[in-house]
């Protein structure tokens, strides 16, 4: 919502002072068209140049979020730490043979089924599972098993990362192009110099609407919207890091309420459950049979 009313002011005030300082809007239509094909075809040939197929398609995916900010919300916060307490109670109480069903089959599992915005989302449900994988496997050593979580997730966060910087460098390149427009204008004009001052007139200002398109675009949208994706994928990056202070707080032999507890404590503020509220989420979930 803050995004659209972003926008809405950003071409209301530019385009507002700009009518009432006694400016043409004429000479800005007729020549944006041009201009633009050249600043955002160039600029879209660039970042076709620059990314790869996976980037690209990340990238469109990531306009969604922009305008509606993180997937999870405070009550995925709250099923998280409530699977999370399922499972590592699950172990502890039953050994990790009544954990195997759950952590090779997930989706076919009667914890996961319960948090179904959850094991929709492959890297969270590969991540615990991978992780409990580990430990049954005897590998119970808290900072290793920690250093093989915290490399994952660089590595995803790297890669969510990815679609952000490309929408910087394609920020930073517009407003060269818009000079590339621009320059372009010029070329013609001075090939009219002939012309009289009236004509010219008018062709240099076309000239300078593409200088302006590329800054415009360039920190009016594309940089803004690179840096609100980027905010978004760190947002959503510590529902990932609850993850790991949850598993590596039980494997330091916490019993399950205090692992939670603990990964409770990482819940970004805006969207972390109080204590009460997470105890009668615990206790709403019904014994497993």
């Amino acid at each position: 919502m803050f995004q659209i009313i972003g926008i809405v002011l950003l071409f209301g005030l530019v385009f507002g002072s700009f009518i009432m300082s006694g400016g043409k809007m004429d000479v800005i239509i007729e020549a944006a068209p041009h201009e633009l094909m050249c600043i955002l075809g160039a600029g879209i040939a660039s970042f076709l140049i620059s990314n790869s197929m996976t980037v690209i398609k990340a990238t469109g995916a990531g306009f969604a979020k922009i305008f509606s900010g993180p997937k999870w919300k405070s009550s995925d916060y709250r099923d998280l730490l409530s699977l999370l307490f399922l499972l590592t109670k699950t172990m502890k109480s039953k050994g990790v043979i009544a954990l195997e069903s759950h952590i090779e089959k997930p989706h076919e599992s009667s914890i996961f089924q319960r948090y179904p915005k959850i094991i929709k989302d492959h890297f969270a449900v590969d991540f615990i599972c991978d992780t409990l994988r580990m430990m049954t496997m005897n590998l119970e050593d808290p900072h290793q098993v920690e250093d093989a979580m915290e490399k994952q997730l660089e590595k995803h966060h790297h890669e969510a990362l990815a679609p952000g910087h490309a929408l910087q460098s394609l920020a930073d390149a517009l407003p060269a192009l818009g000079i590339v427009a621009a320059v372009l204008g010029v070329i013609k004009t001075m090939g009219s110099i002939t012309e009289p001052p009236a004509v010219l007139g008018a062709m240099i200002g076309g000239a300078l609407v593409g200088t302006f398109l590329g800054v415009f675009l360039a920190y009016g949208l594309v940089a803004p919207f690179a840096v609100r994706l980027g905010a978004v994928v760190e947002e959503e990056g510590s529902f990932y890091k609850i993850i790991q202070s949850v598993l590596v707080a039980h494997l330091h032999g916490n019993a399950a309420q205090i692992s939670v507890e603990i990964g409770r404590g990482n819940v970004p503020s805006e969207s972390q459950p109080s204590f009460l509220e997470l105890e009668e989420a615990l206790q709403a979930i019904p014994n497993e049979t």
